[in-house]
């Protein structure tokens, strides 16, 4: 099963359309995952499009949105517990992977998701991998634009960046 994994599209501002790098992925994903600020429920259309699509609100978006999909979610595929979290709280002093790894505080997870930072992460935590995409539209400070895709067999989670230069 492959899952393509994305934050923070903040669209339409940052980008009119979803970029083409990360379509090439959408084409051949079984699953998309959205860790919050899509900012737009046309995100959602647009990537629903491509595969059954689960997310979770973030600190950019309306209501509708947070009605839509709430603010925590946790998935089970194929065997893996997957937590999603957007990652942002109310304390700004509290770094957002501590937010976000504290929303599923005593829930066992294989992995946790989120987002709001916008910079790549993918490392083990208390025997969890935890994985920030990044932003496909919105790099800020990184060097470049970036989503995930997770591939799973056989019960096993593997997980990588994507990056590129060109959001277009």
């Amino acid at each position: 099963m492959k899952l393509v994994v994305v934050s923070d599209t903040h669209m339409p501002r940052m980008n009119k359309k979803l970029p083409e790098r990360l379509i090439r992925e959408l084409k051949t994903a079984d699953a998309i995952i959205h860790a919050g600020d899509w900012t737009n429920l046309l995100v959602f259309e647009q990537l629903s499009a491509f595969a059954p699509t689960y997310g979770v609100a973030g600190n950019n978006d309306g209501a509708d949105i947070v009605r839509k999909f709430g603010l925590r979610k946790l998935l089970e595929l194929e065997g893996c517990k997957i937590g999603i979290v957007h990652g942002h709280g109310a304390s700004k002093r509290t770094a957002t992977e501590t937010q976000a790894i504290e929303a599923f505080k005593g829930v066992e997870l294989d992995v946790l998701v989120y987002g709001h930072s916008h910079i790549p992460v993918s490392k083990s935590s208390g025997g969890m991998l935890v994985f920030n995409p990044g932003s496909p539209t919105d790099k800020r400070r990184q060097p470049l634009y970036s989503f995930g895709i997770f591939t799973l067999l056989g019960g096993a989670l593997t997980a990588k960046h994507v990056y590129y230069a060109d959001k277009s």
